[in-house]
């Protein structure tokens, strides 16, 4: 089994220590980081630990709020960062559901106290598809402005964009049920309807960050949803 406390070091490393002290360039180059795929986000030796938590070896971490979130992140971010462009992408995402609802229902993520570690708890409810996927889109809009206005001042633009985002994800759910762009990855059939949307390419996962909120040597990666 692994130790308990190993979930620091994925916190760490996701979470660089210091950024309670960081000013809005350096959160904004964090932002690139998270969702641009960048590999130093998640490095290739927790690949045994993503494996880990898929077969429900890590289930244990999820008795503190941060040791949930630690777990969350290997279920739902690490596939994407070791198996970008493939189904196993996404192998994860139910089982990052599962364990980020019980830490809502719990009292888990009330718990947390920084914005990023909240955006990164409650990821999961947007990324997994399934029938009550636009329910729980809605309830993701309302967390991630909720964020948006409790986080400090100079944070604030990148958390409103953080819940745009976040909207624009819903519409796509609310209009087509599931997420068009996965079609082609997971073997689905595209219709008439999703491929005229996709072929306009305004993917709501590849929009960058705004430039006014970029810091002047913010890197740029290749987007992953």
């Amino acid at each position: 089994m692994w130790a308990t406390g190993v979930w620091r070091q994925v916190m760490e490393t996701w979470f660089p220590p210091g950024l309670d002290r960081a000013d809005a360039a350096t959160h904004a180059r964090m932002f690139e980081r998270w969702f641009g795929g960048a590999p130093e986000a998640m490095p290739a030796r927790f690949a045994p630990l993503a494996d880990a938590a898929l077969s429900g070896r890590l289930d244990h971490w999820g008795t503190t709020p941060l040791g949930r979130l630690a777990l969350i992140l290997l279920l739902d971010q690490a596939p994407r960062a070791f198996h970008a462009g493939t189904p196993l992408a996404h192998a994860g995402d139910q089982d990052a559901l599962r364990i980020a609802e019980e830490g809502l229902h719990d009292g888990q993520y009330d718990a947390l106290e920084h914005p990023w570690e909240r955006t990164f708890f409650f990821l999961p409810l947007a990324h997994a598809e399934g029938p009550d996927h636009r329910e729980r889109l809605v309830r993701v809009a309302a967390m991630a402005e909720a964020v948006a206005w409790t986080a400090p001042d100079h944070l604030r633009p990148l958390y409103l964009h953080s819940a745009e985002q976040a909207h624009g994800h819903l519409a796509v759910i609310a209009r087509f049920g599931r997420y068009p762009h996965r079609n082609a990855l997971l073997g689905r059939r595209s219709t008439p309807e999703e491929e005229a949307w996709l072929a306009e390419g305004e993917l709501v996962h590849r929009r960058p960050l705004p430039a006014a909120l970029r810091g002047p040597e913010a890197p740029r990666y290749a987007t992953t949803a």
